[in-house]
């Protein structure tokens, strides 16, 4: 029976070895000093020749015959060879002991004694089923650390948002791990019965295309089963084709199946010409999980294009919509300045009569920054009581006040990494101007009701059509606010100063609305274009897009003449027209008074009544309109912003 030295020494060399040459050492070395051997050689085969692994003991110049390291493999039988004895193990391992130089050679010795072969028996099985415990060890050592690198790996392909580098770094990861010369990523393009392959790898120009049922690949997504070829295969599997159009020789080659997470094929993951030849189990399986990992990240690499594709084509339709146009000089140098600021993150504050088109222009300036993809939120600051305000753009907690049932945002934060538009800003409180101050110095908002400091990043752009000069200096616009918003500041024309900017304005409304309702757009005739160009427009730009829009609503025709348009004709011209039967005798302030009074007479009746409206195309407020009225001795009715008496 062997000692117990031998059996420990055999089993603490598992944990502590990491080479086949390192497990053996000293159990060999102990066989030699212990055994009636003084030669023991460990052969391998690699390859179709035999490798010494190891040599203990006296040293030997002639080696076993290779025929009887054969043989001896082959049969897990002795073989005796020269003055060379020769063993296998018997758990299948293919290793060859050699044994030589017996210590003695006499009938009754150790080394002929059936004692002594029993105890080399038993020495060959622990060596045996020590060798086995290793290798299992060592594999399952080897499957944690192949595992690890392809988590490792494949933990930053979900991060990418490109396709092409996606490929790319998936080839590149299964060419390393798997030892082999090249990586391809087919996917099957089954509309055209095509896998579409991307190399990545060694192979230059346009992805490559085959039919989906040609070579191995198309054997793959077939069958839907991992392929394994190499050169001692006698059928010859691959597309020969595509070696000769590359000009490369494929000798061994591995591919296995990709699939969705629903289990339908997307295509073939492939890698060629293994750096020892063939491809094993080991790399097979190690290729099924990388095209797991890899499946899931193709997945959702094309999902995410997909959703990027349509949120750009859905900001370019937004952009389109908000085109700024007209060539005008004045034009020209507003969309040049808006080129200029539109990728920067400078505070804007437009400045320009009401329906000049602020909010147009803001827009434009949010689609031409980086911040383009991000939310473009608009308040109305004038719409907002001073006691919504701070809730409206900061938010509110639940419980922060009476109304206060839910937890809400603020304008702010909707819009953080965007663009935030504050119209009719003149409108705001002093007490508003001051909270909005300190959000943009601080960068930070805190909901009523709230403590907590909430980071927002915000491109504001404020618009007004007051003077806010005047009302710094009437004390009813915060200074320091002033200079905060006007880091760049721009006057939108009226549109009675652009020109021929009217005529591409009717015919760009014309379009979108004839297009909305689905009918051929009508022409605008000479007559009709002239009186475009000669009003004055009180309204500016929005008053040219309401008839517009009458025009593609209510007209039949396919030609639009100026009878057609009558609804453009401009209050202040009909005010005018009357002063063909003033009576000149009167003095001037009489006659001033008489032109004052049909001249307001005139933008009330044009309003419909709406005294909120006729005062804002008067340029003042509504209480003056109805002090002036008094002092004129004028009757009027009190209408709201809606009409309503």
């Amino acid at each position: 029976m062997p000692s117990n030295s031998f059996a420990n020494q055999l089993f603490a060399a598992i944990d502590r070895s990491r080479t086949i040459e390192q497990l053996l050492q000293e159990p060999v070395a102990w066989m030699v000093a212990n055994g009636a051997w003084s030669t023991i050689w460990v052969m391998s085969p690699s390859k179709g020749v035999w490798k010494k692994l190891l040599a203990v003991g006296k040293p030997i110049t002639h080696p076993p015959d290779p025929a009887k390291l054969s043989d001896c493999l082959d049969s897990r039988n002795a073989q005796f060879s020269d003055s060379w004895t020769l063993h296998s193990l018997p758990v299948g391992i293919d290793l060859i002991f050699c044994f030589a130089n017996p210590k003695s050679l006499s009938p009754d010795s150790q080394a002929t004694s059936s004692e002594a072969k029993e105890a080399l028996r038993e020495q060959l099985g622990l060596l045996g089923h020590c060798v086995e415990l290793w290798n299992q060890q060592l594999s399952k050592t080897r499957d944690l650390v192949r595992f690890n690198q392809i988590l490792e790996v494949a933990a930053n392909w979900h991060a990418h948002q490109d396709l092409d580098r996606l490929l790319q770094d998936i080839a590149q990861a299964a060419t390393r791990l798997l030892r082999s010369d090249r990586a391809s990523i087919f996917l099957w393009d089954k509309q055209s019965r095509e896998l579409v392959g991307h190399p990545a790898l060694g192979m230059e120009g346009k992805p490559l295309r085959i039919a989906d049922d040609k070579g191995v690949a198309g054997a793959v997504l077939k069958s839907q089963q991992p392929r394994r070829w190499d050169r001692s295969d006698p059928t010859d599997e691959v597309d020969r084709r595509v070696d000769t159009n590359s000009g490369y020789r494929t000798d061994s080659l591995l591919a296995v199946p990709l699939v969705d997470l629903k289990g339908k094929p997307m295509g073939v993951f492939e890698v060629i010409n293994h750096v020892d030849g063939r491809f094993d189990q080991q790399d097979e399986n190690d290729l099924i999980e990388l095209a797991r990992h890899a499946s899931a990240a193709l997945a959702n690499t094309q999902t995410m294009q997909r959703l990027i594709q349509t949120r750009d084509r859905l900001t370019q339709d937004a952009a389109e919509q908000v085109q700024l146009i007209g060539s005008s000089p004045e034009m020209l140098s507003l969309k040049s300045t808006v080129s200029k600021v539109g990728d920067t993150d400078l505070a804007v504050l437009l400045l320009g009569e009401n329906g000049t088109g602020k909010e147009v222009v803001s827009r434009q300036i949010h689609y031409q920054s980086k911040r383009r993809f991000e939310p473009f939120i608009a308040v109305n600051c004038a719409a907002i009581t001073e006691t919504l305000l701070e809730s409206e753009l900061f938010g509110h907690e639940k419980g922060a006040f009476t109304d206060a049932h839910e937890t809400r945002s603020g304008k702010f934060e909707l819009a953080s990494g965007g663009t935030l538009f504050l119209d009719e800003i003149g409108d705001m409180s002093l007490a508003g101007q001051a909270k909005l101050l300190r959000v943009l110095e601080e960068k930070v908002v805190v909901r009523v009701g709230g403590s907590t400091a909430i980071p927002v990043n915000v491109r504001v752009i404020a618009a007004t059509n007051q003077n806010l000069v005047d009302l710094v200096r009437q004390k009813k616009f915060r200074e320091d606010l002033y200079f905060r918003l006007t880091v760049v500041t721009m006057n939108l024309p009226p549109l009675r100063q652009r020109g021929e900017d009217v005529l591409q304005l009717a015919d760009f409304f014309l379009t979108l609305f004839c297009n909305k309702i689905g009918r051929s757009k009508p022409v605008l005739s000479a007559s009709a274009k002239k009186r475009l160009v000669h009003h004055d427009w009180p309204g500016n730009v929005r008053e040219l897009r309401n008839i517009i829009e009458r025009i593609a609503y209510l007209t039949t025709g396919d030609l639009v003449d100026d009878t057609q348009i009558d609804f453009v004709r401009s209050p202040r011209a009909d005010g005018l027209s009357h002063l063909d039967g003033m009576d000149l005798s009167k003095p001037l302030a009489e006659a001033t008074d008489d032109f004052q009074v049909r001249y307001i007479e005139q933008q009330v009746k044009a309003c419909n009544k709406n005294m909120t409206l006729a005062a804002e195309r008067l340029g003042m407020q509504r209480s003056n309109l109805y002090r002036k009225m008094k002092q004129l001795g004028m009757n009027h009715h009190d209408q709201d912003a809606n009409g309503n008496v």
